[in-house]
Parts: C-alpha cells; sequence; structure tokens
C-alpha cells in the first residue's frame, strides 16, 4: 500500500483495515461511475407504482427533484470527493457519528438489497417475462422458482466478479435504460398520433397532501442512490474527480429517463387501469401496438409481426434493466457491510476481500443466500399472489433504505464542524441546509410510510396503501414496524461482534 494510501487511513483504522484494502484493485473509471449511477438511481420496478397515482404524481415527481434530488446530488458530491475511503456511506456515517451508529445504519443500508433483490426484483422480472413469452399466463411453482432463483445468482454472480468484469453488467444496464426508455418514449408519441391519448386536465396536476404522503416515499427511493459508487472508494482511479463529473450528469439524465416514461404511460393508459406491479409493462405492449397487434374492446392487447418482435426485445432490456438495478445496489452495499467488518462495527469474518477476486465474496454469497430466503417466504406467505408479494416487500425495502439516510445526509454538516481541514475538491452550498433539510423530508417520509396519513387522519380513506382498510392500521403498523426494530437490533448486534477488531492495535500514520 503506498503512503497516500495509508494517510486516508481514519486515526483509529484498524490493522484490519490496512489488511484487507490491500487486496483491492483501481478498476472504477469515469463513465463506469457514470453508468454506475445510472442503473443505481433510474430503476423501472417502480415506474408503475408512481404513475398508478395519476397526473399529479408527474407534480411530485417534478418537485422532489429540485427540493431532495438535486440537493442530495450537492452532498455527495462533497462528501464522495472529500472523503473518498471504500465503504462511502459507512465511513461518512461512522466517522460523524461513532462506530455504533455507522453500524445500525450500514446494516439498514445493505440488509434492503437482498431483501429487494429477492422480493421485488425478482417479481418484476417474472412479470414481465410472462407478460411477453408466456401469454400473461402465470408461472407454475416450479417455474417461477426457477426463473427467480436464476435471476438472483445470477446477479450475486456478477457482484463475486472482478470489478473489471462486474461493471459491464450496469454498463449494459445503462444502455439498456437509454434504449428501452428512448423506444418507449417515441412510441407513446407515435401510439397518440394514430390513436389519441388518455386526456387529463390541468387540474389533474394539482398536488394534494394525501397525494404527496402516498408519493414521497416511492419518489424518495427512486432518487437515492447517489453515494453508492463511493462504496468503492479505493477502487476509482480519480474520486476527486470523476464522482462530481459523474454525480451532475447522472442527476440530469435521470430525472428524464424517470419523468418522460411516467408522462407517457400517464398518456396511454386510464389511471384505474394501472397497477403499482405492471403499470409500465401493460403501457410498452399496448405502445407496441402501433408496430403491428391490437387491443380489442375488453382492454387485452395482442401483439403481432414487428409488434411481437420488438416486444419481446423490449422485455429482454427490462429484464436486463432491472437485473443491473439489483446487481449494482448489492455490488454497493455489499462493499459497504464488508468495510464495517474490517472497521471493528461488524463480523470480522464478514470483512474479508477476495485475494483472487478484489471482491467481498462472503458478504455477497450472505446477500444471495438473504434474497433466497424472502424470496420463498414473501411466494408462500402471499399463496403464490405476485401483486401481494410485490406490494408487501417493496414497503418494506422502502422502509429501510429511508431510514438508513437519516445517518447519511446529516453527516455533511457533521463532517465539515468535525473535518474542517480536509481537502474538499467540490465544496456544496448551505451545508447546514441542505443536510437539514434532507433529513427532515427522509424523516417525514419514513413516519408517513409506517403510520400513513399521520397528523391528518390516519389511515382513513386516501391514505391507506392499497389493499389496506382503516381497521388493519395497526397490523400495517406491526408489518412496517417490527423488520425495522428487528434490523436495528441485528446491526447492534454485530457492532457488539465487531469488538475485537476495534479494541486491536490501530494503523500508525508515518
Amino acid at each position: 500500500m503506498t503512503a497516500g494510501q495509508i494517510a486516508s487511513e481514519p486515526a483509529d483504522a484498524p490493522v484490519a483495515a490496512q489488511a484487507e484494502r490491500q487486496k483491492l484493485r483501481k478498476h472504477f473509471g469515469r463513465f463506469d461511475i457514470l453508468f454506475f449511477l445510472l442503473c443505481t438511481i433510474v430503476g423501472v420496478d417502480t415506474i408503475g407504482s408512481v404513475a398508478s397515482r395519476g397526473a399529479e404524481a408527474f407534480t411530485w415527481l417534478i418537485v422532489l427533484a429540485a427540493v431532495f434530488f438535486v440537493p442530495s446530488a450537492l452532498l455527495t458530491a462533497e462528501l464522495g470527493a472529500a472523503f473518498p475511503d471504500e465503504g462511502g456511506p459507512y465511513i461518512w456515517t461512522s466517522r460523524a457519528f461513532g462506530r455504533l451508529a455507522g453500524a445500525v445504519n450500514n446494516f439498514l443500508y445493505w440488509i434492503t438489497n437482498p431483501v429487494w433483490l429477492g422480493g421485488t426484483l425478482s417479481v418484476v422480472a417474472v412479470t414481465a417475462y410472462t407478460a411477453f413469452f408466456n401469454d400473461g399466463k402465470d408461472l407454475s411453482t416450479p417455474a417461477f422458482y426457477a426463473f427467480t432463483l436464476v435471476f438472483i445468482w445470477v446477479g450475486v454472480l456478477a457482484a463475486i466478479l472482478s470489478f473489471d468484469v462486474g461493471k459491464w453488467i450496469p454498463t449494459v444496464g445503462a444502455w439498456s435504460r437509454f434504449v428501452l426508455l428512448g423506444l418507449f418514449t417515441v412510441t407513446v408519441v407515435v401510439y397518440g398520433v394514430q390513436h389519441g391519448l388518455h386526456g387529463f386536465g390541468l387540474g389533474d396536476f394539482s398536488p394534494t397532501y394525501a397525494g404527496f404522503v402516498l408519493l414521497v416515499p416511492v419518489l424518495m427511493f427512486n432518487y437515492v442512490g447517489f453515494e453508492l459508487p463511493n462504496t468503492a472508494g479505493d477502487e476509482m482511479t480519480d474520486a476527486q474527480k470523476d464522482v462530481p463529473f459523474a454525480i451532475f450528469r447522472s442527476a440530469v439524465l435521470a430525472v428524464l429517463l424517470y419523468a418522460l416514461p411516467i408522462l407517457g404511460i400517464l398518456l396511454v393508459l386510464p389511471v384505474d387501469a394501472i397497477t403499482s406491479l405492471g403499470g409500465f409493462v401493460d403501457a410498452i405492449r399496448q405502445v407496441f401496438t402501433v408496430y403491428g397487434g391490437q387491443v380489442a374492446t375488453d382492454g387485452t392487447v395482442t401483439l403481432s409481426g414487428a409488434g411481437s418482435l420488438l416486444g419481446d426485445l423490449a422485455a429482454v432490456m427490462f429484464i436486463l434493466t432491472v437485473l443491473s438495478s439489483g446487481v449494482t445496489w448489492v455490488m454497493g452495499s455489499d462493499r459497504a457491510l464488508a468495510v464495517s467488518g474490517y472497521d471493528g462495527a461488524a463480523p470480522r469474518f464478514l470483512g474479508v476481500i477476495s485475494s483472487r477476486f478484489g471482491t467481498p465474496v462472503r458478504v455477497n454469497i450472505l446477500s444471495g443466500l438473504v434474497s433466497t430466503l424472502v424470496l420463498v417466504l414473501a411466494h408462500e406467505l402471499t399463496d403464490g399472489s405476485a401483486a401481494k408479494l410485490f406490494g408487501a416487500v417493496l414497503g418494506l425495502a422502502i422502509s429501510t433504505t429511508l431510514f438508513s439516510y437519516l445517518g447519511i445526509f446529516p453527516a455533511l454538516a457533521v463532517l465539515r464542524r468535525k473535518a474542517p481541514d480536509t481537502p474538499r475538491p467540490y465544496r456544496a452550498p448551505f451545508p447546514r441546509t441542505i443536510s437539514v433539510v434532507l433529513t427532515l423530508l427522509v424523516l417525514f417520509a419514513s413516519v408517513q410510510l409506517v403510520a400513513p396519513g399521520l397528523g391528518d387522519h390516519w389511515f382513513a380513506h386516501g391514505y391507506a396503501p392499497d389493499g389496506w382498510t382503516h381497521g388493519e392500521r395497526w397490523k400495517y403498523l406491526l408489518t412496517e414496524t417490527v423488520p425495522l426494530v428487528a434490523f436495528m437490533l441485528l446491526g447492534v448486534l454485530f457492532w457488539l461482534l465487531g469488538k475485537p477488531t476495534r479494541t486491536s492495535p490501530a494503523v500508525v500514520k508515518q
């Protein structure tokens, strides 16, 4: 390890950190980071969930882009360039608030992703496959498990491979997004010329408090992730220059790649026909009839000729897009957990970087096992209902994700105070204001996620999630809070198990 790398260690970094960081390899260039970020931020699995709320969703998407998305980009650009160590958000949180806070925060940050991969992304991929390749018919249970388990473990394998190989999944995923979302947007225009569009007035765009409560968690879930490439900070060729470059360009592209397809869905489908799970897939099938096919009077879509061929191509790109979302988040969050393992905030067993691959193979395998367990449990508990499985797991993934940012966002202001002399190639304006505003927004969204409508009419009509009634509000509250509390306690347990590592002799700076 070079002297520069040793100097970048925190003052109390354990010896284990120095030993493991020697195994990391620099493969992460400027455009690799940009493509990685696009796969991180632009996900197609929640486009239907947003569009199902109608034209108002488009309004809130733009509002949150201004008050949440852009400030979080500014915050991450500073932290990522000033503190480019491997582990990114774990390093920022633990150095700002201590390793215990870092351990709990990081466990939430990590656990979200195997849960999301196994319980949400795999189901969305199945939905696309059945819609285009199985005439819309549900797969048999054995076929369902065969498809989803291959999906999960292909993602895990990509995360295990060295970054110079594994990074091609995000690269392919980024281009799949460009082609899929671009083709869909162009086709919506063609469809509108030929068949007319679903009409809505300007009043439908009017924002409401109820709409904000229901939309803000999923929109924030879509809009977080700028920090993820910094989980591989020591694998970047020039983090201090490349991180701000990639963040600001991906922010502009991400807003466009979200806004255009959501507006397209709203133009093509009536709101009552848009589902959270299949809304985007249904819209693709309908507009692709312009290339060949028809829409029956009962709404049934049949593709033929070029429409069928392009539809199949769109389905493949959709599945690649979904897979790349899972792979990038698993790559990043697994690295953060491994860093906490060799930093003394998680079991040392997990804080091991493979000498062969330069990746945290043990954590990668653990993520695959957790994804598989979530998939099986959720499938059996929902009696095989894809819609119920998707909704239940997505809510848990969003809540664990948002809670983890309660440690990340305040770190900007705290580290400005605690480490004022750290060189900052980029400095965010109004750091305290950004930290406070982002933290309050995440706190509000987190509370509303577990208790929708609290402060107005908790769980009343208009606030209760789809499929739930007012009488089930306590049941819903428990389904959201019990896993969160359990995950936080597991974070504390990981911190306790990391004690031997953090009490070992520290690296001596020279």
